[in-house]
């Protein structure tokens, strides 16, 4: 069975701009040259959940551990926390559609 990674954070106010411009010139790139599908992104306009929640597919036959685990990940994730607050992560069974 698929996993899905779920990730959810905040957007640190003082590097916005940076934010936006890292998600989409490395991170989306980034994440689909490692064989995740990114199939969900959320972002929250009104009250208290986080800012952002992003969904990331791993294909069955791919281990999950294995492309959590390389360099390009890590350092993408490294990366990503530069730009937010209160991130959070957890793997589970993909079920389709919107999961939380």
């Amino acid at each position: 069975m698929p996993l899905k990674l779920i990730m959810t954070w905040d957007i640190s106010p003082q590097h916005e701009q940076e934010y936006f411009e890292f998600v989409v010139r490395e991170f989306i790139p980034g994440v689909q040259r490692l064989g995740l599908e990114l199939n969900d992104a959320w972002a929250t306009v009104f009250g208290s959940h986080p800012q952002i929640l992003v969904g990331a597919v791993i294909p069955e036959g791919k281990d999950a551990t294995s492309v959590l685990n390389t360099p390009e990940w890590t350092s993408l994730h490294n990366q990503l926390m530069d730009y937010v607050i209160n991130y959070e992560e957890k793997l589970v069974n993909s079920q389709g559609g919107f999961q939380f």
